[in-house]
């Protein structure tokens, strides 16, 4: 999902570069280490997000959360 999503946002700033060319001062509009490093720590923070409850639910016993539903 998140793929999806940088993938799809990567698309829509590239196109919607072209339309704020003339605001754009000191960088390229298809900047390459801007299109590299902002899709690389979203997906960081992606993964972090998804992995912190996952570690907490693996490490519940699944009888004791049975006991107590």
């Amino acid at each position: 999902m998140t793929a999806i999503g940088l993938a799809a946002g990567m698309c829509a700033a590239a196109l919607s570069t072209r339309l704020m060319q003339s605001v754009l001062f000191g960088i390229e509009p298809l900047d390459a280490v801007s299109f590299t490093v902002a899709p690389v720590v979203l997906l960081a923070v992606a993964v972090v997000a998804c992995l912190v409850p996952a570690s907490r639910a693996a490490s519940t016993d699944p009888a004791e959360a049975l006991r107590c539903e």
